[in-house]
């Protein structure tokens, strides 16, 4: 065909959604290198975990495709931080990786909305209509009213094993050798990023007598309220790093790329190679390992926490002096992958460039990491690109609506200087956005959006009009003197105790009767939270749409840089940027109240 609404470059796991969510609208291109990488998993075969587990949940509420994709290859599920309270605890699945992969590929492949095209794009030219053309290696000039650049660790990829580096977006994949130089011609400001995975090392060659087992949870639980049929089919295990692995590190730090001054990329805090642990924790005699799977029939397993970027020879040694790797043999040895990302103060809300109207960005290129930040910004970008070539009013997602609102803002208004990852921690108000309710937050912005349809829609109202329902049955009930919530807020009782002491609930299902306990027991809490929020928006809503920061005599000459930059809509998204002190805000507010009648708040 002569064009497409949307053409989306790349298939990871940002590209997949993007394609998929765009697919709701039109037709679809997916230009991808080699079908046969479609929706791999290049570091742990897992999906979910804290902070990550909240964004897969909302991403299936808005239609998304990663929780079916993670229910259906699950072999082992686990709830994390399940002694703690509902803000904090997390879904993780672990995957068996090449059924994600070609599952991801029989739902992509098989949609009648998606046109799958192999090449390499080479460059991005305006058609001078509001469109793009993407030119590809070969001389092809493909046409689209919007562009998708999901990119991954490809811009001008290098791998880095020990000291020697090779051209790579991941291992034996060739880079994006072109992409970097349209976005940099238009203005954007390319930072260069670091990230690594560890080993994989054969399983017939691990003593597995000598690890912790950590057996899935007896009964499992699934993203789409479905757990797969092996969800909890096998055991992920436990090891631990000795003195002579540290020996070893702090011996050959020299053969390390990062401490030699090779990589000029900035590595991942929150998720450090094991060279920069030994290093950076020298105080710790040793350093948890996670051994996982990545099948029932296990040929491999991923040493999460052992990502290095030191040679290969020094891997060997590495790992054989770890608790029940003696014998281990690698398969896939550990590399560092250095990469071209975007400022992602240069985008909108939804991913759209602001120096490329029609082009969005999505996933690593962003300069995140993690499969579920990725595929969150794939949806997110998939739609806007969509709306926007149907000529669709522009539809945002806020902070205050749950993770993914939380991760597009920190990307736009604060920026990262390191791969960005998402933890409970930067969510203000998790104890309102929880995994539990994600379909009650979600869905509804998903029917708006166009993503969700009605059927899915009244499912999950009449779901949360049954839990309201049990809640009023509790409230209506007594039992030595006592109403049902009252009993149900105690701590050592939960909805079986309840309910023995001859309370009656309405027929509800699992996960009805957690939000039951959920919601009565955390009642003051969630009031408290709420109320807060309230007290917030009434300034965060506060519109600065035409205020001209420039001219604001007592804002800092930082202040007026930055906002001018980023041109926040409200007061709330302006105190969230970077170098906007709260001097700043207070004088924002002096001009918006001297501003008298002009005053507004942002719908």
């Amino acid at each position: 065909m002569s064009g497409w609404n949307v053409l989306v470059i790349g298939g990871g796991h940002a590209g997949l959604e993007a394609a998929w969510a765009a697919a709701k609208f039109s037709r679809v291109a997916l230009l991808i290198g080699n079908p046969a990488t479609v929706g791999r998993m290049p570091c742990n075969p897992a999906v979910g975990g804290p902070g990550k587990s909240q964004l897969v949940f909302e991403l299936q509420a808005l239609g998304g495709l990663m929780g079916r994709l993670a229910d259906e290859t699950a072999i082992h599920t686990r709830t994390l931080n399940a002694s703690k309270g509902p803000a904090v605890q997390s879904l993780r699945v672990q995957n068996e990786r090449d059924a994600y992969a070609e599952r991801a590929q029989d739902v992509i492949f098989g949609h009648p909305n998606i046109d799958i095209l192999r090449g390499e794009a080479a460059d991005l030219e305006s058609d001078g209509r509001g469109g793009w053309l993407v030119v590809t290696t070969d001389g092809r000039r493909l046409a689209a009213r919007s562009v998708v650049v999901a990119a991954g660790t490809f811009m001008r990829g290098v791998t880095w094993y020990g000291r020697q580096s090779r051209a790579e977006g991941r291992q034996g994949e060739p880079p994006a050798r072109f992409l970097s130089a349209p976005l940099a011609r238009a203005g954007h400001v390319l930072k260069r990023y670091k990230t690594g995975t560890p080993p994989r090392v054969r399983a017939d060659a691990v003593n597995f007598a000598e690890l912790l087992e950590i057996p899935a949870d007896p009964d499992p639980r699934g993203f789409t309220g479905t757990p797969g049929p092996r969800a909890a089919e096998s055991p992920t295990w436990q090891t631990h790093t000795t003195s002579e692995t540290h020996r070893l590190i702090n011996e050959n730090l020299h053969e390390s790329p990062m401490y030699s001054g090779d990589i000029e990329g900035l590595g991942p805090r929150y998720c450090p190679s094991i060279e920069d642990k030994v290093v950076r924790f020298a105080h710790h005699d040793r350093h948890l390992l996670f051994v996982e799977p990545d099948g029932v029939q296990t040929s491999e397993v991923y040493l999460q926490g052992f990502s290095s970027s030191l040679p290969p020879h020094l891997q060997d040694a590495l790992v054989r002096s770890l608790p029940g790797f003696e014998q281990a043999v690698i398969q896939r040895y550990a590399y560092a992958v250095e990469y071209d990302v975007v400022d992602s103060l240069e985008l909108s809300l939804n991913l759209e460039s602001k120096l490329m109207p029609g082009v969005f960005t999505a996933g690593q290129i962003n300069g995140t990491s993690g499969y579920e930040e990725a595929a969150a910004q794939g949806l997110i970008a998939g739609t806007a690109a969509a709306r926007r070539a149907l000529g669709e009013q522009e539809a945002l997602i806020g902070r205050e609506t749950g993770y993914i609102g939380v991760l597009l803002d920190e990307l736009v208004f604060k920026g990262s200087n390191e791969p960005y990852r998402m933890m409970t921690s930067r969510v203000e108000h998790r104890l309102l956005v929880r995994q539990d309710n994600a379909d009650e937050r979600m869905t509804p912005i998903g029917h708006a959006l166009g993503l969700v349809d009605d059927a899915e829609l009244a499912r999950v109202q009449a779901k949360y009009a049954r839990v309201q329902g049990g809640i009023a049955a509790l409230e209506a009930q007594r039992a030595q003197g006592q109403t049902g919530d009252a009993w149900l807020r105690r701590p050592e009782f939960s909805l079986p105790d309840v309910e023995a002491l001859g309370v009656t609930l309405p027929g509800l299902s699992p996960a009805e009767r957690e939000a039951v306990e959920i919601r009565v027991k955390y009642a003051g809490y969630i009031r408290r939270a709420e109320v807060q929020l309230r007290a917030e928006d009434r300034s965060r809503g506060l519109s600065l749409e035409g205020v001209d920061f420039g001219g604001i005599a007592a804002l800092s000459n930082e202040a007026r840089e930055k906002l001018g930059r980023a041109q926040p809509r409200t007061v709330e998204q302006a105190s969230r940027i970077s170098g906007v002190r709260h001097a700043d805000i207070s004088a924002l507010l002096v001009h918006l109240k001297q501003r008298g009648g002009d005053v507004s708040r942002e719908t």
